[in-house]
């Protein structure tokens, strides 16, 4: 007589989900959403030539030789070489300046005061910010800035390129301020208060013990800044559409006028695209420049 067999059942083992999964679920939605699915997409764009009725076919690397080909191409590229940097000194050069003018030359209640005013442009929309600008630079007798000067000048349209590096570099100082003011308040009072007792004036203090110890602080805003310049059109679009004739169109600004201008959305999209992998790229060489590994194990201990 064959024995009876017993089955047991067996206890599943029980998933543990970690308790601050739930927390990033929201979040990990919201940058599938609105990151991750728009670049495949623009990665996949990239390869056809939808037009403004949506009708596409796949046309492999022709729009990318079309980069190379086109003749608004080199002027776009100049301005952007040219508005980057510069627009870049103006944000960090501006932005250290007011940062430690703001914190250590003046009293407390007056810097923070100061940083407010300062940061009001940057807080407002954009839309706000260039129509006060276009009102400075009106190219009539009722232009504040031409009022000033006394003479009617077309800002605009004589100087457009110089006009946007200035509007951006404006704004973009005070976040740099705000930045670098942070960071001059960290440093331990002992640092300045012993090169005092040393007889240091106020700019040996600046030079020898202030701005060396911003070096990380400087790379980030620089690295952010250089980055947020390559990616962003917004004022340039608002204040000079990026006229006339092209002199101050820059590379993100022409992907988008390439795309919802044009209805070119598969070439616009392989601009962009090139533009991000350029912005990598300058972000690397920066990251090397700076020593960002040496930082980090400074920061860390090491």
């Amino acid at each position: 007589m064959k024995p009876k067999r017993v089955w047991r059942r067996r206890r599943a083992i029980p998933i543990r989900i970690p308790p601050h999964i739930p927390f990033l679920l929201p979040f990990a939605f919201l940058v599938t959403l609105f990151f991750f699915i728009p670049v495949v997409l623009n990665i996949l764009l990239a390869f056809t030539d939808m037009d403004f009725a949506m009708h596409w076919d796949f046309v492999g690397l022709k729009n990318y030789f079309r980069f190379f080909t086109d003749r608004i191409i080199p002027k776009v590229l100049l301005n952007t070489v040219i508005y980057v940097p510069a627009t870049l000194a103006i944000n960090v050069g501006l932005g250290l300046v007011l940062g430690i003018l703001s914190t250590y030359y003046v009293p407390e209640n007056v810097g923070l005061l100061f940083r407010a005013i300062w940061l009001l442009p940057r807080m407002t929309p954009p839309v706000v910010y260039a129509l006060l600008w276009l009102w400075v630079l009106d190219p009539t007798e009722y232009g504040l800035l031409n009022m000033l000067i006394g003479q009617n000048v077309n800002w605009t349209m004589q100087h457009p390129l110089g006009v946007v590096i200035i509007v951006n570099g404006m704004v973009g100082a005070s976040f740099g301020m705000i930045i670098f003011s942070a960071a001059v308040k960290s440093i331990p009072r002992d640092y300045i208060m012993a090169a005092q007792v040393d007889g240091a004036s106020n700019w040996q203090i600046v030079r020898r013990i202030i701005i060396p110890l911003l070096r990380w602080p400087l790379m980030f805003v620089t690295s952010w800044q250089t980055l947020s310049l390559l990616a962003s059109y917004e004022y340039i679009l608002l204040v000079t559409d990026g006229g006339p004739f092209y002199k101050s169109e820059v590379w993100s600004l022409y992907a988008y006028h390439t795309a919802f201008s044009h209805q070119l959305y598969g070439y616009g999209a392989a601009i962009a695209m090139i533009l991000v992998i350029v912005a990598i790229v300058v972000t690397m060489i920066m990251l090397k420049i700076f020593g960002f590994r040496r930082l980090m194990e400074l920061v860390g201990g090491g």
